[in-house]
């Protein structure tokens, strides 16, 4: 007999180990209850993963629930917040107890990995459609923002870009040698939360890299009023993308491709010496408008826009 819906989050949902200090009530009761620690803001955000739109059919549930709590963490990560607790809204064609068992185990596992405690949610019968709101901790005027990047600023990048880009491309049926890392980079990203949290009173400006280096950049630049010029050479990019880019020409899928999670920020002058050293300078802000990239001594305008629904 199928789990009705309040047993599947009993069975599923509301054993975990992960208990946080600010909770005052989770999973059970109309709300949770958190208390906020003096001297703390909430960062809360929200993301969608709907089936054929953000991963495929037959996509094994144990990496798409790593997945669905990766990129929520990295929206934390990028504001420089602490991971506290998330909900979890899950639209499921059926009660399928095995897919709901592997699932469970990425996401918690994750969850564990971070200390975060997953404090409630809902559950109805539709298309696969999976919603997280994360939730996490800031001291007052810390958080880390878009807005803030000066002229001047170098730009960073905390890890090798266009891997998961190449990930998705070898899921669609593109052949490429040592394939399994970037499949790894496209299916289990892991948040920078250690480095954004490091990045607190260091970095000017801050975001994550989940539509493309290009277009998240380009938020950056346009709510900070500046401009940038970005250097190919100093681009972290694996032997693997390295090859693609050779055997293809395209040497426009790193700054394209989205599903790196990697954090792109600014950083003052003074402050240089203080970048994690795992972090790459890529690039400088400058008072020109708009993004451009020196590649083998040309500039080039990358006018591309970041991933848009409904676009």
């Amino acid at each position: 007999m199928a789990l009705g819906e309040f047993a599947l989050i009993q069975h599923y949902f509301s054993q975990q180990a992960v208990k946080h200090p600010a909770t005052r009530l989770g999973i059970g009761d109309d709300c949770a209850l958190l208390a906020i620690p003096e001297g703390y803001e909430l960062a809360l955000t929200t993301d969608t993963m709907v089936e054929q739109v953000h991963f495929f059919r037959e996509a094994d549930p144990e990496l798409l629930g790593h997945k669905l709590l990766a990129v929520n963490l990295s929206d934390l990560a990028a504001m420089g917040a602490k991971p506290l607790a998330a909900t979890l809204a899950m639209t499921l064609p059926k009660v399928d107890e095995s897919w709901l068992a592997a699932f469970t185990k990425g996401f918690m596992a994750l969850a564990e990995r971070y200390q975060l405690e997953l404090i409630g949610g809902d559950t109805t019968a539709g298309s696969l459609t999976l919603t997280v709101q994360a939730l996490g901790l800031v001291p007052n005027g810390q958080a880390l923002l878009r807005s803030c990047a000066k002229i001047g600023d170098a730009i960073f990048l905390s890890g090798n870009l266009g891997d998961a880009g190449l990930g998705l491309k070898i899921t669609q049926g593109y052949h490429a040698l040592e394939s399994e890392y970037a499949l790894a980079r496209f299916n289990t990203p892991m948040p920078r939360v250690e480095t954004g949290l490091a990045l607190r009173g260091i970095a000017n400006a801050c975001i994550d890299v989940s539509d493309g280096l290009a277009g998240d950049l380009g938020h950056i630049l346009e709510q900070s009023k500046v401009g940038a010029c970005l250097d190919w050479e100093a681009l972290p990019l694996s032997a693997a993308v390295l090859a693609y880019v050779a055997s293809t020409g395209d040497w426009t899928m790193p700054l394209f491709a989205g599903d790196d999670y990697e954090l792109c920020f600014t950083v003052s002058q003074e402050n240089l010496g203080n970048v994690p050293a795992s972090c790459r300078k890529i690039g400088q802000i400058d008072a020109e408008q708009g993004l451009r990239l020196k590649k083998s001594g040309v500039i080039h305008s990358l006018q591309g826009r970041a991933y848009e629904h409904f676009s």
